[in-house]
């Protein structure tokens, strides 16, 4: 790919995940992150630092702006990799920029892309199983990808463009796929968020103790519970009944992550404020909509909620 040829990308909400991506795509796109102002000034000047699966390097040439007062590309593609509960401040904040654009959500949860698709033209729902974190300012590292990045059209006239960012992200040399069911893929995602990402962070334990017959247990019924919502909304996943997911979660993702701890521990940790509301507490607000009853996707959202107030506190 020439120099000429090379995209515009910019990536919203930066942190481990859109920092890493970006670190990614810049060896085939022009990249611009919009990203917290400790990053920005490390990155402009010592170059983004990645270390893991994705290469260990010095990426230099990824443009960093902190807010819309600073110059901005018009780019071909918008990626937002924002915690959920900013998506909408987000786009209210860009939403010039998103105006007739593509926008691909890289984000938790489940809700992002309706949002989303209130500011920008094309809507695309992504994926990644994939443990990030921030190391420093300016400084990344990908653990772990224990599947491929799955995009995926979500909505918006031009479904040729899940092909060209698939084809982008490959080429930089990260494992992805293009999804004909994205809607599936992102119920089949936040089934390992909702199930694990919670009990641990209230733990504080890695994710190979959720193994734990004890823990099992209040993760069996989380999951059951979800599944009987998906029913009741008519989702479908790879997964036809509650039993085939906890078969799949305890024999492969749980041994993929063993030794990790996930995101919603390090939010709790620092005192931030975790996705639950996109993950168990969605689940329980859409039982009691649809009359599923959900005592235990209510208890874990309310226990996190509790913790996420009291660590402020």
């Amino acid at each position: 790919m020439t120099e000429a040829n090379r995209p515009d990308v910019l990536v919203l909400g930066a942190g481990g995940v859109g920092l890493s991506l970006a670190g990614a795509l810049a060896a085939v796109a022009h990249v611009t992150v919009a990203c917290r102002p400790r990053h920005a000034g490390a990155i402009r000047r010592d170059g983004l630092v990645m270390e893991g699966v994705w290469g260990d390097r010095t990426v230099r040439e990824i443009a960093c702006i902190t807010g819309l007062e600073e110059s901005l590309p018009a780019p071909d593609l918008v990626v937002i990799t924002a915690k959920g509960f900013d998506t909408r401040a987000i786009c209210e904040e860009y939403a010039d920029v998103l105006k007739g654009r593509t926008v691909a959500s890289l984000q938790n949860g489940i809700g992002n892309e309706e949002v989303i698709a209130e500011y920008a033209r094309n809507v695309i729902g992504g994926t990644v199983t994939t443990n990030f974190s921030v190391v420093g300012d300016g400084h990344v590292r990908v653990k772990s990808q224990s599947s491929p990045m799955i995009f995926g059209h979500w909505s918006g006239p031009d479904v040729e463009m899940v092909g060209r960012l698939v084809e982008m992200v490959r080429s930089a040399g990260v494992l992805v796929e293009a999804s004909t069911d994205i809607r599936s893929a992102k119920w089949s995602k936040s089934l390992l968020n909702l199930s694990v990402n919670p009990i641990c962070a209230l733990l504080s334990v890695q994710v190979g103790r959720a193994a734990d017959p004890r823990l099992r247990q209040v993760i069996g019924a989380i999951v059951r519970e979800t599944f009987m919502v998906m029913e009741a909304k008519g989702v479908r996943t790879d997964w036809t009944t509650a039993e085939a997911y906890l078969d799949h979660l305890f024999m492969v993702q749980v041994p993929d992550f063993d030794t990790a701890y996930p995101s919603m521990y390090y939010d709790i940790q620092a005192g931030r404020r975790t996705e639950i509301d996109l993950l168990n507490g969605y689940i329980a607000d859409q039982g009691e909509v649809l009359q599923v009853p959900t005592p235990y996707n209510r208890c874990i959202a309310d226990l996190i909620r509790f913790k996420e107030t009291n660590g402020r506190e």
